[in-house]
Parts: C-alpha cells; sequence; structure tokens
C-alpha cells in the first residue's frame, strides 16, 4: 500500500533540522519499501503491505526519536485518503503571487467537520472548505492581512494540523500515484 509520511515542524526556521537523505535512511532501516523524500518540509511518500497508519505513525516517531533526538508528530494518510482530499481541491486554488491556497491536513481525533466552529473564517475574505482528513483554504493575497488564517497560528487546533500549500499537495498525490504505477 501507498503510504505519505507528514512530518510536523521539520526544518522551519531553522527548528528541528532533519536531512532528507538520513530522513529516507531511517524509513529504509524500518522496513518501508520505495522511498521518495519531497521537499525539505518532511513529506515522505513510501509503500509498506503489512502495518496500518496508524502503526506506522508511531513506529516512524520512535524512529526519528532515535535517529535525530527529535520528538516529531508524524502523520500517515493512505493513497486512497490523500486522493479523496484532492478530488475536492478547487482545480483553480493556486499558491502564487495572486492567491494563497493550502491544505491543513488534520490528526485523526480533530477530522470531524465541526473543527470548522473552532476557526476564525472572514467569508468576505476566506474560502474554507472541510473535506474528510483535511480543511482546505484560500484567500487572495491582496487580503492576507484580513484572513482568518492569520489567527489560527499559536492555537490548541494548530498544534494538532500540519500544513502544505496546494502546489505540494498536488505534488504529493502525483509522487503517490506514481509509486502505483511503479508497482
Amino acid at each position: 500500500m501507498v503510504f505519505v509520511a507528514l512530518l510536523r515542524g521539520i526544518n522551519v526556521g531553522g527548528n528541528n533540522k532533519i536531512d532528507m537523505k538520513q530522513l529516507k535512511a531511517t524509513f529504509e532501516r524500518i522496513g518501508l519499501r520505495n522511498v521518495v523524500t519531497y521537499i525539505n518540509t518532511g513529506n515522505i511518500i513510501f509503500t509498506d503491505d503489512v502495518r496500518s497508519a496508524q502503526e506506522l505513525s508511531g513506529m516512524l516517531e520512535e524512529a526519528i526519536a532515535a535517529d535525530f533526538g527529535l520528538s516529531i508528530k508524524v502523520m500517515v494518510r493512505t493513497l486512497d485518503e490523500i486522493a479523496t482530499v484532492m478530488a475536492s481541491l478547487p482545480e483553480h486554488w493556486a499558491n502564487n503571487q495572486e492567491m494563497k491556497s493550502d491544505v491543513l491536513y488534520l490528526w485523526d481525533d480533530i477530522n470531524d467537520e465541526s473543527v470548522l466552529g473552532q476557526l476564525t473564517i472572514k467569508p468576505e475574505v476566506d474560502r474554507v472548505i472541510y473535506v474528510p482528513g483535511a480543511i482546505l483554504w484560500s484567500f487572495d493575497r491582496e487580503h492576507a492581512g484580513k484572513s482568518g488564517m492569520n489567527k489560527i497560528i499559536g492555537t490548541k487546533l494548530y498544534a494538532r494540523v500540519t500544513v502544505r500549500n496546494v502546489n505540494t499537495a498536488r505534488k504529493i498525490h502525483e509522487l503517490m500515484l506514481a509509486q502505483t504505477a511503479g508497482n
């Protein structure tokens, strides 16, 4: 089965530095196959036919702690889960000079549409969609200062998500699909 591990808070602002080649070696050391990393922010695609996403998450957190001395939260999602998110992501949403669009992947304990009630959403600025596994959030950059997205940073909820811009989210999905084509 094809999975992606989304590591929260590595190589951001000079904190929790992890070399991707070394991280790939950690994944391979614990028996994961076809390991591919994508950019430095902790996106690792791999295959495993034995363990569940939840088991893999715990194993990876332990392996990262052992190999790097860091306590990093690891979210593991299947290709089907990522495909569900991608199917709901509007094609015209972009992360460019005009628009900022992100995927906020949700940890299981908050993965429910009611999570939207914990957000400051400004309907005149923000476009927000809940889909099982994620919140999709977009706004025009000219209104960035007015977006409710600014209010989430530092909250309890923010600690229970890991964020990727839509370009990264789409590339992760593409790399996962490539794994299925190769197997």
